[in-house]
């Protein structure tokens, strides 16, 4: 017998009264709950919503102050989790997310490849003519610095907000913490990297109509590079000297101390040759060039390491807690096998083995 997964949406609104019935309307009968988050929007389109949508499975919820795109996502992932939902996806309502690829999105997580699942929409390099190009830069800047920051280098497109999660992620998530504006996506991905969850993207095309981006780059890019560097010292921190301690613990500090040794005192006797008129000696400048060398070395290991400790064993074990669950109390006949590895991992996780 096959088992239903409970799949829910949430849809943070603010001012996309125009699209969100059409929103509503194109999701499939995969979905078994649609969550509308009003996010104190001025159009009321809470209320526009409960007034004209008949489809049975959506619910309003109402945020009494407006809290960003990451406040009315985080109120819909509380409800959808309290309401038993399994995975949870994030559409937005202006139309620019095709609810038909809600599919594409929850597959990777039901086949137990993926934590968290995103859209990409650098994939087909045809459909990027269709996107603005101070767009296309901007992002290729934000992936850049998301790379740094969230430990996912094989992700692109960071702040694209088409997403999904499986619940036993998303309840570890520290929602309180993660950033309610415009940084939400990319915060979220940090966090999911402190969990060793596992992201993968799922190529997409967005549509791009009358509507106009409130996201500048002119406007965030400060906010943002603070940001990503303060999540990448906390991730690198986190990863690699409170949960676990390794040769790229040592390769870091000790490269970065080389090249500023290297970089100050090669800096310092220039200064001075050029202020006393002399020529530098070979010996000063091979003092001056061989920690920066060394340095850069370290640093490209360390870089190295990181990237090759991308996630890649998903954290999420919902199937196979639930078959251990039910073989204890089935009788043997009736007991349909799993592959030995995952019940020992599922057991290890629960505690049940030392």
């Amino acid at each position: 017998m096959t088992e239903k997964i409970s799949v829910a949406v949430v849809i943070p609104s603010f001012k996309v009264r125009k699209h969100i019935l059409d929103v509503i309307h194109g999701i499939g009968p995969e979905v078994s709950r649609i969550y509308v988050v009003d996010d104190c929007c001025p159009e009321g389109s809470g209320d526009f919503v409960q007034a004209h949508c008949l489809d049975a499975r959506v619910k309003v919820i109402r945020n009494p102050q407006n809290l960003g795109v990451g406040g009315a996502v985080m109120a819909g992932y509380r409800a959808a989790i309290s309401d038993g939902a399994e995975i949870i996806v994030k559409v937005d309502g202006d139309g620019q997310m095709d609810p038909s690829l809600i599919p594409r999105f929850i597959m990777p997580i039901l086949a137990g490849e993926a934590d968290y699942t995103k859209g990409n929409r650098f994939f087909d390099l045809e459909e990027l003519r269709a996107m603005p190009p101070m767009r296309i830069f901007g992002n290729a800047v934000l992936s850049l610095m998301a790379k740094l920051s969230t430990g996912y280098w094989d992700l692109f497109d960071p702040t694209n907000g088409y997403t999904a999660i499986h619940a036993e992620v998303a309840r570890h998530l520290p929602f309180d913490r993660i950033s309610q504006r415009y940084f939400f996506e990319t915060d979220v991905l940090f966090r999911l990297n402190t969990l060793r969850a596992v992201v993968v993207d799922v190529p997409m095309d967005a549509k791009y109509a009358n509507e106009v981006s409130s996201l500048k780059i002119s406007r965030i890019i400060g906010e943002f590079l603070f940001k990503h560097a303060r999540n990448c010292v906390k991730r690198i921190f986190y990863n690699y000297y409170l949960r676990d301690l390794s040769l790229a613990s040592i390769q870091l500090p000790l490269g970065l101390l080389m090249l500023t040794l290297g970089i100050g005192f090669g800096g310092y006797s220039w200064v001075q040759s050029a202020r006393l008129g002399i020529t530098t000696p070979a010996g000063t400048v091979m003092l001056a060039a061989l920690p920066i060398l060394m340095g850069l070395q370290f640093v490209l290991a360390f870089l190295g390491y990181d990237i090759s400790s991308v996630p890649r064993r998903p954290r999420h074990t919902a199937k196979v807690s639930r078959w251990i669950a039910a073989t204890r109390s089935a009788p043997p006949s009736s007991v349909v096998p799993v592959p030995t590895v995952a019940v020992r991992e599922t057991e290890a996780v629960h505690g049940t083995i030392p």
